[in-house]
């Protein structure tokens, strides 16, 4: 019998395999960064192939540090980060550019022109989405800006995929074309009530139908590896975005349910069962995923920079060697000495969609010192979270009781604390904090039968710690600066 998933997790700034046994343990992993691209203020690439050749670096050693062959996984859960745009020639099967990753802003302006030609709406109402440079569908457009390879498109020469589509490319040699609703869901192109490609959308970004995958189940029998590359034939049975599969891997399968992630961004996601919510508050409406003919759809509020903050603190003020340092310095001090983070690097998502806001930090003094900017660091990646949950609250009637968290920041006790008392709010953290890699593992074993159904999952979840509201944190002074901070950054960066 074929005793484990692998779960494939290919994020922003890394590659990374995981195996996964029947009782949700994760036997063992890899991870290898790849190469940011900056060429340009505002601009973000990635190098298609190399993110290839990372993902299979990271395969090869998963399997290898477990002492397992490719013959004893029953099935192949991909999660990915979302809006990265990908176009690569079907022939060759070279992209044709570095690939556009979702922080990037260069379609901006060209969202602000499709807003000014009053399509806002058609796009809202058809993708649950609103016009921002943060989706594929102009990060698409734009790269087809290039005559040569709008002629090659419209030839039906060329194929586009999100990063989950390109590797699934590359596993199966070449064969399968595919994604799922919940990534064709944030391409601004897939119409989310229909369960389609939208002629409509796709005219008004003049993308051709023949560039785009055939949208499967999130679950299922879905594509197959290619032996010659896998080292056996073995199904691709889970395909799930990123932030869909963390909802899915904390088990938030009833409507009112809801999970945090704090990645490279913070991405808040509730499920509201079979019901697509319309958001009057910026977030989006999006799908969680689908399982035969059941659909679940969610509310997602998104927050572009969260672990990313962090990163700058350690990558460019320097005042932090590594990011588990920063909960020591910023314990260091009783508050933040009046210090306030904007964490605006690239505008701010819901529920303002400002893309020309910019970060700032606010409120120095003489006095301030390190220890403040850490604290004002973890404070606003939970004033950013609070943002989204109180409009969460607010679109889907439902109070927000319990925030299931996860993501590489999820083990900063002092975050978690400061998150509850901002919310006034239960926070639970897992015992398992990998719910990305764990909900496409869970689609996975769904779709090739390694688990028979939700039941039998639930027993693999469980809490590892919850955090309730105290009166460590004097959230008034917290949220007035914050508020007046927010007004302060607005618009920074307009032409």
């Amino acid at each position: 019998m074929k005793k484990y998933i692998l779960s494939i997790d290919a994020g922003t700034t890394s590659s990374r395999a995981l195996v996964i046994d029947h009782q949700g343990v994760i036997v063992s992993k890899a991870q290898f960064e790849f190469t940011q691209f900056y060429p340009q203020p505002g601009w973000v690439e990635h190098d298609a192939i190399e993110i290839w050749e990372t993902q299979k670096k990271a395969i090869v050693q998963a399997l290898k540090e477990g002492g397992i062959s490719p013959g004893d996984i029953a099935g192949i859960g991909i999660t990915n980060q979302r809006e990265t745009t990908v176009v690569w020639n079907r022939t060759t099967g070279l992209p044709v550019a570095n690939a556009i990753v979702w922080q990037d802003r260069r379609t901006s302006e060209r969202c602000d022109k499709l807003k000014a030609d009053g399509v806002t709406d058609v796009f809202k109402k058809k993708t649950g989405l609103l016009l921002d440079a943060y989706f594929s569908g102009t990060k698409l457009e734009w790269i087809l800006n290039d005559q040569n390879l709008r002629q090659q498109a419209e030839n039906g020469e060329l194929a586009f995929g999100t990063i989950d589509t390109w590797l699934i490319w590359n596993l199966s040699g070449g064969k399968d074309h595919v994604t799922d609703p919940s990534n064709a869901s944030r391409t601004l192109l897939y119409n989310i009530h229909t369960l389609s490609w939208d002629a409509e959308l796709m005219s008004i970004l003049s993308i051709p139908k023949s560039l785009l995958p055939e949208v499967k189940d999130s679950s299922g029998n879905l594509a197959r590896t290619n032996l010659d590359v896998f080292g056996a034939e073995v199904s691709i049975s889970g395909i799930a975005g990123d932030q869909q599969a963390a909802l899915f891997g904390q088990l938030c399968v009833e409507p009112g349910m809801v999970k945090n992630t704090y990645g490279t961004g913070c991405f808040v996601v509730m499920n509201t069962g079979n019901v697509a919510i319309d958001s009057k508050n910026g977030l989006l409406t999006t799908i969680g995923w689908k399982i035969g003919k059941e659909v679940s759809y969610a509310l997602e509020g998104s927050i572009f920079v969260a672990g990313a903050l962090i990163q700058w603190l350690r990558d460019e003020l320097k005042i932090i060697d590594s990011a588990m340092e920063v909960e020591e310095l910023a314990s260091s001090v009783p508050d933040n000495g009046g210090v306030t983070i904007i964490p605006a690097f690239t505008g701010l998502g819901t529920p303002y969609w400002d893309q020309y806001a910019r970060g700032a930090i606010l409120g120095l003094t003489r006095g301030s010192g390190r220890g403040h900017i850490a604290r004002a660091a973890l404070e606003a990646i939970a004033l950013r979270t609070m943002d989204v949950v109180s409009v969460m609250n607010s679109d889907s009637g439902i109070p927000v009781k319990e925030l299931r968290v996860d993501g590489g920041a999820s083990k900063n006790n002092l975050l978690l604390q400061i998150q509850a008392n901002l919310l006034n709010t239960r926070i639970v953290r897992p015992k398992e904090v990998e719910t990305t890699a764990l909900g496409a593992a869970f689609l996975a074993g769904l779709g090739c039968g390694f688990w028979k159904n939700l039941d039998e999952l639930s027993s693999v979840w469980s809490a590892d710690k919850k955090f309730q509201p105290d009166n460590s944190t004097n959230i008034e002074p917290i949220k007035l600066n914050w508020t007046k901070g927010i007004k302060a950054t607005a618009g920074w960066a307009l032409p």
